[in-house]
């Protein structure tokens, strides 16, 4: 990795998060979120492109997740509080507006500000998650998305899900990248980091509790799912846990949105198609800047 980073740990709404900051420190600030079971450096084929292309770039390890405080319960995992993660980040950085990047479980903390928080979003780019809403409504009434989804339910049980995936040292995780991606997507470098992460005291425990947490979206608040702000929802429609078929539905609830489909790509499309992830990124974030 040729830029330079930064690595720092920052009080934020009642916990410390382990922040990686790199680029322009003048430059147009753009917060990237993880997904699950990543942390920070799932983004590290697009940290390079970002920052030459003049960004300051913000990249947490997510609460539960490799440096970040992990509290206790699925309480502590609510999209409300995650949300809060995002904004605190801003407040400490001084940062007023930003441009937002999410993936899986970073996409839904996303998609969650911009309906919550539009007024601190510039623009809003999310990698293979279906807008909140849309995703309740297909698991409801797609049986084929639940079947996708077994894994959710799966992950609700007490202790069970832990010992399945800590057992031989996380094969069954490290399994879990390696059978959902294309080939060699995965380099060995880039598993030991993760297991690194993985082993964190707690980590495991708060990465299933975003699970158990989000279980509730099925029933909680009603908010206005409307996305206001300019948004390109980038799908690899091979994505064995979440059906294509519910991209555009998301876009639909968006005022200025657009789908780029990438045919050939996986759930995890920024590290299968990077280049071409990179241009589409790259592309958006400068056409439609003010």
């Amino acid at each position: 990795m040729k830029t330079t980073i930064e690595h720092h740990t920052i009080p934020i709404n009642g916990i410390h998060l382990h922040l990686v900051e790199c680029g322009d420190p003048q430059g147009e600030p753009l917060l990237l979120l993880h997904g699950f079971p990543e942390f920070w450096y799932g983004w590290h084929r697009q940290i390079d492109f970002l920052a030459e292309a003049g960004y300051r770039l913000l990249i947490p390890d997510q609460r539960g997740y490799h440096l970040s405080d992990k509290p206790a319960g699925a309480r502590a995992y609510q999209i409300d509080t995650l949300a809060k993660d995002v904004i605190g980040i801003l407040d400490a950085r001084g940062i007023e507006k930003v441009l937002l990047i999410g993936h899986d479980w970073g996409g839904a903390v996303a998609w969650h500000v911009a309906m919550t928080y539009p007024e601190r979003l510039k623009k809003l780019v999310n990698l293979n998650i279906p807008h909140p809403r849309i995703m309740v409504k297909t698991l409801k009434a797609n049986r084929e998305q639940r079947r996708r989804s077994w894994y959710i339910f799966f992950f609700q049980l007490p202790w069970l899900p832990e010992y399945m995936l800590r057992k031989n040292n996380y094969r069954n995780l490290r399994l879990t990248l390696q059978k959902t991606s294309a080939p060699d997507t995965f380099s060995e470098e880039t598993l030991k980091r993760y297991l690194t992460a993985w082993q964190q005291p707690g980590a495991l425990t708060a990465m299933l509790n975003w699970y158990r947490a989000a279980f509730r979206l099925l029933r909680g608040r009603k908010i206005n799912p409307r996305i206001t702000v300019p948004t390109l929802l980038i799908w690899g429609k091979q994505d064995k846990a979440l059906t294509h078929l519910m991209a555009q539905p998301s876009i639909d609830l968006c005022d200025d949105g657009r789908l780029e489909m990438i045919e050939e790509a996986s759930h995890w499309v920024q590290h299968e198609a990077p280049e071409r992830v990179n241009e589409l990124i790259g592309a958006f974030l400068r056409e439609t800047s003010a």
